[in-house]
């Protein structure tokens, strides 16, 4: 079967390549598709240039570019069981949180869809009645759209509604591990009436089949989410074109708890913070800092209910949550926790794979809380995207802020406490792009969402996330032109 989506139709890998999917959970075959080479990806661009210069989308009126997103929506509404299960295969998360994915990402689709009509600009005043100024909002171009696998298609939209919204043409490149949500979401759009060659996808890996998205001329825009070190080589290649470039590059996001906190729901919260898809969450509270005088009871109460949490796969009801998206992903853990021990971190609990047979033959961690773990250690450094706690102290409210900003990221945090004033000086001091206060990781598609420092840079939400895809003009109307006669002769 077809898997590429490019120009308005389904096409086979140039090279014929194929690679297979299997299940995170048990390592069953989900499927094989394509996997498309460097020449797919430019004819795919090519696709997204011809449309976005010759064809009807650009122009087309804001309002309905803005309906075609809310019919989208509907089928998605009509579909969320079929996507939810494609999502829980590929990923190995609980069918139950793919479901709530997909509800977040119609109402993503609303929201933009709402938004595309409201983008009209404004008029500036020139303090002449003789000329006459004002702002407007024009697409970007073409845009390449590269998403990761732990939301593939929750990401995926987020970049795609406001594209479609502003009147760009694109190429979605998304991770190679997770591609059933993306193929099913590009029949979606042609239902919903998109023109062909607007929505292009391409499947496989990033240097092959993604690296064209960040170098080709020809492309306007390139949005990215995952890990730093790709991130800085799609800038580092974005900046010989000069692109657009929007960024978003996870974070070791800190979970600051004061002693005047609800006890029962900061513990709730934290343990949600760092465990929600076992780790596997750019905003993940990874990163506990406590006032050190709660320190004890709440790491004892964290590390008994930590133990407690049921393992499982996608279809288990009884499973609190699910393996890591690949072998190689969780070798990677395991070298983060060893290292951490290593450098003095002491391990209260987890630090292993599980003992249970039946899950053996998935890619499962045990939840882990490594106490101990001191400022500058590469536990608090570099970010383990797993199932992984790290435990620091604090004395005062300043020595929070400091320590909750002693990284290089800045994508996200928690404060707990019940003092309200503190609560809102400490969130206003904490170098982060979000921060909840007596709660974490609730959503919402009207809300910013970007990093500070080296999480990234762009804005993919909120009221600016339709202006991230837009290019803003002035434009100047001189109502009585002539000669000005500046020089003589």
């Amino acid at each position: 079967m077809a898997d590429l989506y490019i120009g308005g139709e389904w096409v086979d890998a140039r090279a014929g390549g194929r690679r297979e999917i299997r299940c995170p959970a048990d390592g069953s075959l989900v499927a094989e598709v394509a996997e498309a080479t460097a020449e797919d990806t430019e004819a795919a661009i090519a696709a997204a240039r011809r449309a976005f210069d010759t064809g009807p989308w650009p122009a087309t009126p804001a309002a309905e570019r803005g309906n075609l997103l809310l019919r989208t929506a509907d089928l998605l509404d009509r579909d969320a069981e079929e996507f939810a299960r494609a999502e829980s295969l590929d990923t190995g998360k609980r069918l139950v949180e793919s479901r709530y994915d997909m509800s977040d990402i119609a109402a993503c689709l609303r929201y933009f869809g709402k938004l595309a009509g409201n983008e009209a600009g404004r008029v500036v005043d020139t303090g002449s009645a003789d000329s006459f100024s004002r702002i407007v909002h024009e697409p970007v171009g073409v845009c390449g759209l590269i998403t990761p696998w732990n939301y593939p298609l929750l990401q995926a939209v987020w970049k795609i509604a406001p594209a479609l919204a502003a009147g760009n043409t694109f190429v979605l490149k998304p991770s190679e591990l997770t591609p059933h949500t993306a193929i099913l979401f590009m029949r979606l759009l042609a239902e919903a009436g998109l023109p062909g060659g607007v929505a292009n996808l391409v499947l496989g890996a990033g240097p092959t089949a993604g690296a064209p998205l960040s170098k080709h001329p020809d492309v306007d825009l390139v949005s990215f989410t995952g890990g730093l070190a790709t991130g800085r080589v799609i800038a580092a290649n974005a900046a010989a074109t000069v692109k657009k470039v929007a960024l978003e590059l996870g974070g070791k996001n800190p979970n600051v708890v004061f002693a005047d906190a609800d006890f029962e729901t900061a513990v709730d919260y934290a343990l949600t913070a760092v465990f929600l898809h076992s780790g596997q969450v750019c905003s993940a509270g990874a990163r506990l800092i406590v006032q050190r005088e709660w320190h004890d009871e709440f790491v004892d109460e964290l590390v008994r209910r930590a133990e407690r949490i049921r393992l499982g796969g996608p279809f288990d009801e009884n499973a609190e949550t699910g393996p890591l998206i690949s072998a190689a992903h969780r070798e990677k853990v395991e070298r983060y926790v060893a290292t951490a021990i290593e450098e003095g971190a002491v391990l209260r609990t987890g630090g292993k794979r599980p003992d249970d047979p039946a899950l053996q033959d998935g890619f499962y961690y045990l939840p882990t809380i490594l106490d101990n773990v001191q400022q500058g250690s590469t536990a608090v450094v570099e970010e383990s995207f797993g199932p992984v706690l790290t435990v620091e102290t604090f004395t005062d409210e300043d020595d929070a802020v400091r320590i909750a900003n002693d990284t290089h990221y800045g994508l996200a945090g928690g404060v707990f406490t019940q003092d309200a004033a503190r609560a809102q000086r400490v969130a206003n001091r904490l170098r982060h792009g979000t921060v909840w206060i007596n709660d974490y990781h609730p959503y919402l598609p009207q809300a910013e969402w970007g990093g500070y420092k080296q999480s990234g840079f762009g804005r993919e939400l909120g009221p600016t996330g339709l202006a991230e895809y837009t290019e803003v003009k002035h434009i100047h109307q001189n109502l009585k032109p002539g000669p000005q006669h500046w020089f003589s002769g």
